[in-house]
């Protein structure tokens, strides 16, 4: 038996569906494992297929070309270390969310996951069994107990391989983020630590899919629950963990820790991370937005810039008779700050012919809210051309505020791939432009500095449809609106939830009947980074057609 053993843990980026790509990247942390001495080199949860896979596992093609991909992957990693990656399994005709120890050219041992979660961005009940929980498999004499991700949250699993004689916990995850997420994960493995007593590896994917970023922020903890090892967040890394067996059994050797951004921090480079790896996985490499001189457009641009390069990046600007020349003096700024393209394609000749082609049908009713978004719709048959015809990716730039009250033009602004701040409220894109201006990271491609004008910032919000407009003709002021919402999106609350905290009932009330009625628009959006625990999509699923309201 050993008294020493090193692990070499892999937090990277899967791709979903690249069965190959992601079977490389397994191979070359093996090989780096095999370099350091390594007993065992893992992997995430479900790595061979990248996650979340949604019901493309359950396609058995699919399944069953990952497991080949993964008997591969044991044939080639039969001289070196163990290899433990994450995939589907089958059990006769059952899918299960499996772990595969690869060990001398062969599948080892198969852990499958006990705890399905059915809950937020998670269908598992839908796509897997539920399997046995079982005991530790052997590694180089040494017992290893490995609860997938969500077994590792209630005690059951953890316990159970503690009596059956692991001598320390591997856990592999595919853990997204949200806001907090990181303490909440820390706080939970450090009470499996302490009713085990056995050191605890918590491995976690990182990486964005869709909406979802996986953010890494691996760590390991000694009986006791001290911190041994902490990975970066939303970062790749390999890292050669060595466990040490003394008269109190095992523990793991201190390693490095790195620091753990804010919450700002966080939720940026979450935003540039997502957008970065769903342009990278859909094939895309430029993008273009509409800049607009307002601030969710500036801080779009700025993501992009950060997450593509600028030189990968154009901006352009549509403006119309309403169009302010500050608009004009802001959307240039911004351009010149982040040294990305910038065009301009004014919309009063494009405008002009599709209103005298409306004409004969418009005859004799008053102008309204039809004319102030053909002005929208424009900018949205504009950008979308550019975007087919220069192969760039339009992003789109409503911030949760907007997208969760429909205050967003549909075919028209709406229009887009992507959209990085669709669940960041009003209030926080303001608070994250200003933490942008004032810091900047190695991970991000744009220029350092105060990108953003602080104009762009503290000037009323305006869509510029119509002269004078303001955002507050419309809706609350947006602190106002965003608490309501944080009430009844965020904490699924009630027009007497908002009563009670202090909000009109008007407000609430409206706040409420806008909410239910845009449901139709944000069915039809583009997908964008998940920051919360009830982000628009997955996290939060309503009927599109629905009258209640619960202030009537």
């Amino acid at each position: 038996m050993r008294d020493r053993f090193r692990l070499t843990l892999a937090q990277l980026n899967a791709t979903v569906g690249d069965l190959s790509g992601n079977a490389s990247l397994a191979r070359a942390a093996w090989e780096e494992g095999r370099a350091a001495g390594a007993q065992m080199v893992a992997l995430p949860e479900m790595f061979i297929t990248g996650y979340n896979t949604q019901d493309l596992v359950m396609k058995p093609a699919f399944h069953q070309e990952a497991i080949a991909a993964i008997e591969r992957l044991a044939r080639d990693c039969a001289d070196g270390p163990a290899l433990a990656i994450g995939g589907p399994a089958l059990s006769g005709a059952v899918l299960h969310n499996g772990y595969y120890i690869l060990r001398e050219g062969h599948v080892a041992a198969t852990v499958v996951k006990h705890h399905l979660p059915n809950d937020t961005v998670f269908d598992e009940k839908r796509l897997y069994a539920s399997g046995d929980i079982g005991g530790p498999y052997v590694v180089g004499g040494v017992r290893i107990g490995t609860p997938i991700c969500e077994d590792a949250w209630f005690p059951d699993v953890t316990e159970t391989l503690a009596e059956t004689g692991a001598e320390f916990l591997l856990i592999p995850n595919g853990s997204p983020y949200h806001r907090g997420k990181l303490e909440l994960r820390q706080n939970l493995m450090v009470a499996r630590v302490i009713e085990t007593g056995l050191p605890l590896v918590y491995l976690n994917l990182v990486g964005g899919q869709d909406d979802q970023v996986f953010d890494g922020g691996s760590f390991v903890l000694n009986p006791g629950g001290e911190l041994a090892l902490q990975l970066p967040v939303m970062e790749e890394a390999v890292a050669h963990l060595d466990l040490v067996r003394g008269a109190d059994g095992w523990r793991a050797e201190m390693g490095a820790r790195a620091r753990i951004p804010g919450m700002l921090e966080q939720d940026y480079h979450a935003m540039v991370m997502s957008l970065r790896d769903y342009m990278r996985k859909s094939g895309f490499s430029k993008a273009l937005l509409g800049l607009s001189g307002g601030v969710d457009s500036a801080i779009v641009a700025t993501i992009a810039a950060d997450a593509l390069g600028p030189e990968n990046l154009r901006c352009v600007m549509l403006p119309s008779e309403f169009t302010s020349q500050m608009s004009l003096d802001d959307a240039g700024a911004v351009a010149a700050n982040l040294g990305c393209g910038h065009d301009v394609l004014p919309l009063a000749e494009g405008r002009d012919a599709i209103t005298r082609t409306l004409a004969p049908l418009f005859e004799g009713l008053e102008d309204g809210l039809a004319e102030e978004n053909l002005q929208s719709r424009l900018r949205g048959l504009l950008l979308m051309a550019l975007s087919n015809k220069f192969g760039e990716m339009l992003l789109t730039t409503g911030n949760k505020s907007e997208v969760a009250v429909g205050y967003a033009t549909i075919y028209g602004d709406m229009a887009g791939g992507y959209n990085p701040i669709k669940d960041l409220y009003k209030t926080r894109v303001f608070e994250i432009c200003r933490w942008r201006n004032a810091n900047h990271r190695a991970w991000m491609q744009g220029p350092a500095g105060a990108v953003i004008p602080d104009r762009v910032i503290t000037k009323p919000p305006s869509a510029e449809l119509r002269a004078d407009q303001k955002d507050s003709d419309s809706l609350p002021d947006y602190p106002v609106l965003d608490g309501i919402l944080d009430i009844l999106v965020d904490q699924d609350g009630s027009v007497e939830d908002c009563v009670a905290s202090g909000f009109s009932r008007q407000d609430a009330a409206k706040v409420e009947h806008l909410l239910y009625a845009s449901e139709y628009k944000r069915f039809q959006s583009a997908p964008g980074t998940r920051l919360s625990k009830r982000a628009f999509w997955l996290d939060r699923r309503y009927p599109i057609v629905n009258r209640w309201r619960s202030g009537e």
